[in-house]
């Protein structure tokens, strides 16, 4: 039996340790703090906005992204004749009907796979990874005006770099038009991690108070191959799958929404038919779009095509829940 004294002295221990518990509460609400927000319904139907429309060169479409303020569509993609590591991308602007507008060419930015476009006036900046490393995808963030017919080199002195985590040993990222945020999926030594923060503040270079910072959730999906991620509110979106080459033909892209104030998978993996139509049928991206009357939309992004003339497809759900 404890004597009073030991017995005073475990209670105080005892409040310590609570106090310590609560300490970490706070801090993980902290560093969780996305007010409650719908989510898509992954189950309900997909619709078109086109099909089998041709990019400034010819590889398969990576990734795209919507500046939701002046309405346009940007799709990146591998740069024709540049290896699979290079990190050399196209980025094709797109009208809503899928027609070209213009392009710009990076050199030793990445693989693509998920970017952000903003709004400045009537600018669009785009927010990618760059400086590729030896596997082809980018150890830091970048942000630059789009401009028509240009290159931009990651070594250019006039490129605006940013490195949200220091220790990562690469970034990409994505934008939340909605609600003004950039997500950041970064690669530490323990795997994948996914941050968000406040878009104006990290458009100034401050990274210091993530909204939300998780391990990239572990989901047992058809495909282990990763396509893409978006984020609305509190919710990202997770986009997996190979090609008909890839999978005998059969349909394997899944989409899965994690809950980013837990990281704790809500809805999925769940099977997208969407484009099953289509030739090739890669899976190749997400990003979020706010219609003129107000519709928040999940966007879904496919290649198709021939070897030498693939083509972009995008579609889209629209149920809230």
């Amino acid at each position: 039996m404890l004597s009073p004294f030991s017995w005073k002295n475990f209670l105080k221990t005892a409040n310590i340790g609570v106090a310590i518990l609560a300490l970490c509460s706070n801090f993980q609400s902290v560093s969780a703090d996305l007010p409650s927000s719908e989510r898509f319904d992954l189950t309900t139907p997909s619709y078109d906005l086109f099909r089998n429309k041709a990019l400034q060169d010819s590889t398969v479409q990576q990734g795209f992204a919507f500046d939701n303020t002046n309405r346009r569509l940007f799709v990146a993609q591998r740069r024709d004749g540049s290896s699979e590591t290079s990190g050399d991308l196209c980025i094709t602007q797109l009208d809503f009907d899928g027609n070209y507008v213009g392009h710009m060419y990076l050199t030793g930015f990445g693989h693509g796979v998920s970017f952000g476009a903003q709004a400045e006036g009537s600018s669009t900046y785009l927010w990618t990874e760059v400086e590729a490393n030896s596997n082809g995808y980018g150890k830091k963030l970048a942000r630059f005006k789009f401009t028509n017919g240009s290159t931009l080199s990651a070594s250019s002195s006039s490129l605006k770099k940013l490195q949200p985590f220091s220790a990562a040993t690469e970034h990409t990222c994505s934008i939340d038009p909605v609600n003004n945020r950039l997500i950041v999926r970064y690669n530490l030594s323990d795997g994948k991690h996914i941050a968000v923060f406040d878009l104006v503040k990290a458009t100034n270079g401050d990274f210091t108070n993530p909204l939300a910072n998780f391990k990239h959730p572990s989901v047992n999906t058809k495909s282990a191959t990763f396509q893409g991620y978006a984020a609305y509110g509190q919710y990202i979106y997770l986009l997996t799958g190979t090609s008909y080459d890839a999978s005998g033909s059969v349909v394997n892209s899944e989409v899965t929404s994690v809950n980013m104030n837990t990281g704790a998978v809500v809805q999925g993996p769940t099977l997208t038919k969407a484009g099953s139509t289509l030739s090739f049928r890669e899976p190749e991206g997400l990003a979020i779009y706010k219609t003129v009357a107000g519709e928040v939309r999940l966007f879904l992004g496919f290649a198709s095509g021939k070897a030498g003339d693939r083509r972009s497809n995008l579609f889209y759900k629209n149920v809230l829940i």
